[in-house]
């Protein structure tokens, strides 16, 4: 993928959802189309608009790895120009450590998710660790990332293999992660209907609590899946970190689709809640038709773009963050992305080059 003209393109960072997602989208398109960049108004659209140290991560990766210049490459900065020389190498090392004057860090997985087409596209095998949050509340959590983002993308022909070494709950948290990613050659998806259900799975993760909590929700899980008229395969896996914390991750896995739902342990909350909401989140996608869950179809669409043959999917929800970045990709490339359904409703969704 190239981009027809390398004139400076300018993108309004507060467009649709005005988020993180829009900038990093920015970035690795750029990256990958060699098209200089600058977004301006970045974060426009959230209570705190300027680049986060998620942001900085990802930008500092993405600078080595494609050789570019940048303008206003800084923590704060509302205003980022970004000019790259070179198509993405490869990348071997560590990225993530650092956290801005709160404390706060990156996501493990919004980071890798964001940099695995580049890598899948780079020609080269890569080895990265990545630290910082690896369990967090709305934010793609190590399990899912392994379960579902990752299955999804082997089926897309993208071959990434990951390990959990430490696990970091919170923003503030020093998990890590180790990724593989092998060079790839990016193929499409046709999953308009999902076809049979093939399983049904959970993963309990817990550090530092009894054995007997994490078993407790393993029952309860189960319990819930049989009142719904469901086989459920759970397991309760005790991870190693600094600092206590539970997390629950559930989906399903049809021939042509997979969903999940997630929960994030908080104090006060009882262990059979935990489950609870996570398995109501798969239930509820479960119940519709779609083939993937919204929050897949973000991390999805980016990889889709690149690969040599069409892709369609379904989802019960077009959020504005997909729509956003359905939008940012346009602005790089005339591949055809056709978009059936309106915000927060059903959707289906087509790629094909033209």
């Amino acid at each position: 993928m190239r981009s027809e003209s390398h004139s400076l393109l300018e993108v309004d960072g507060s467009h649709g959802e005005g988020g993180g997602a829009l900038l990093r989208t920015c970035l690795v398109m750029s990256a990958l189309t060699q098209q200089p960049v600058r977004i301006k108004n970045i974060r426009g659209g959230t209570k705190w608009p300027g680049i986060d140290i998620e942001d900085l991560t990802l930008l500092n990766v993405l600078e080595g790895m494609s050789k570019a210049d940048t303008v206003g490459a800084h923590l704060g900065s509302e205003t980022l120009t970004f000019l790259p020389s070179t198509r993405p190498t490869g990348f071997k090392g560590e990225i993530g450590a650092a956290k801005s004057e709160s404390g706060r860090g990156s996501n493990v997985q919004v980071i890798l998710g964001s940099l695995l087409p580049a890598l899948a596209r780079s020609g080269v095998y890569s080895s990265l660790i990545a630290k910082g949050e690896t369990y967090g509340s709305h934010s793609v959590s190590y399990d899912y990332f392994a379960n579902v983002t990752l299955f999804a993308l082997r089926k897309a022909g993208l071959h990434a293999f990951p390990e959990l070494l430490v696990a970091g709950f919170g923003r503030e948290s020093a998990g890590v992660v180790a990724l593989d990613v092998e060079p790839s050659a990016l193929t499409g998806i046709e999953w308009s209907d999902r076809g049979s259900l093939r399983s049904v799975n959970a993963v309990v993760s817990t550090c530092g609590m009894p054995e007997s909590i994490g078993e407790r929700i393993v029952s309860h899980l189960e319990l819930l899946a049989r009142n719904s008229g469901l086989e459920m395969e759970a397991e309760h896996v005790e991870v190693s970190g600094k600092s206590p914390g539970a997390f629950v991750t559930t989906w399903a896995t049809y021939e042509r689709g997979i969903g999940g739902g997630t929960a994030m342990g908080a104090r006060g909350l009882r262990g059979e809640t935990l489950g609870q909401i996570a398995f109501n989140e798969l239930l509820d996608w479960m119940s519709s038709s779609a083939t993937i869950d919204p929050f897949l179809a973000d991390q999805l669409l980016l990889p889709l773009v690149l690969a040599e043959t069409p892709s369609a999917f379904t989802v019960p929800r077009l959020t504005k963050r997909f729509l956003t970045t359905v939008w940012v990709i346009k602005q790089f490339t005339p591949i055809h992305i056709t978009v059936r359904g309106t915000e927060n409703a059903p959707g289906a969704v087509r790629i094909e080059r033209r």
